[in-house]
């Protein structure tokens, strides 16, 4: 299923907004671009919705390692190119009356290969928020990398590149998705949604997938995004 040959890996983000919209749709255009990790965020968090995830995994031909409780609607499929050393889902506290907050953690090897810690994110509306919340996933992801010490976070950071998050993130890790915008996703205006590497995790030339734009505009609000990396 994936675009990556046996010592790339392809990386994918997808906010899906709770399924409101053509969660087919949303397989689809899954399907045409082939990752090997796809990092999700708003999908349905509610008791007795697992279902609904796990069916999407299935739609999308990917594995879903553990259901999200307390992730606030993010969490992490894999393709059959991937290992799951381990796999959690932590709540992030917010203000009340705020949606809840969490993300995805995952511990993922390629080949046997050396770990790579990577997070699923969706933070908050906040600024004060949004900056905390990443300082507490950037340290969570460094425990879990241990010594390979190589991440990835990808997902909604809800600021654009200007913000104090991306300055943050960028201390630590390096932008390796597309200098493009990603939402709304009929006249895109904002960067968003975004994917961050550790340095060592080089960026390949970013592979043109032809989406049909008629299953991007069905799925979402938010445009998908994707990257490859030498792994």
């Amino acid at each position: 299923m994936t675009g990556g040959s046996g010592s790339s890996l392809r990386i994918a983000s997808y906010n899906t907004r709770d399924f409101l919209d053509d969660r087919r749709a949303a397989a689809r255009v899954v399907r045409a671009i082939g990752p090997d990790i796809l990092c999700l965020q708003e999908v349905p968090r509610w008791p007795l919705t697992a279902h609904r995830v796990r069916t999407f995994a299935d739609e999308c031909g990917m594995r879903w390692p553990r259901p999200h409780r307390g992730s606030g609607g993010t969490t992490i499929f894999v393709s059959d190119r991937i290992t799951v050393d381990s796999a959690a889902h932590r709540r992030l506290s917010v203000a009340l009356p705020m949606r809840t907050r969490g993300y995805a953690l995952a511990r993922l090897r390629h080949a046997g290969g050396s770990p790579i810690a990577v997070a699923s994110i969706h933070l908050s509306l906040r600024a004060g928020e949004r900056h905390a919340h990443t300082r507490q996933i950037l340290r969570s992801l460094e425990d879990l990398a241990g010594d390979s010490g190589r991440i990835i976070v990808a997902g909604d950071l809800n600021e654009l590149d200007t913000g104090p998050v991306w300055g943050l993130l960028s201390s630590r890790v390096v932008a390796v998705s597309p200098d493009a915008p990603t939402y709304p996703v009929r006249k895109p205006r904002a960067r968003i949604d975004v994917i961050f590497a550790s340095p060592e995790l080089e960026r390949l030339d970013h592979e043109e997938i032809v989406l049909d734009e008629a299953d991007v505009l069905a799925a979402s609000d938010h445009r998908p995004i994707w990257a490859d990396l030498a792994w």
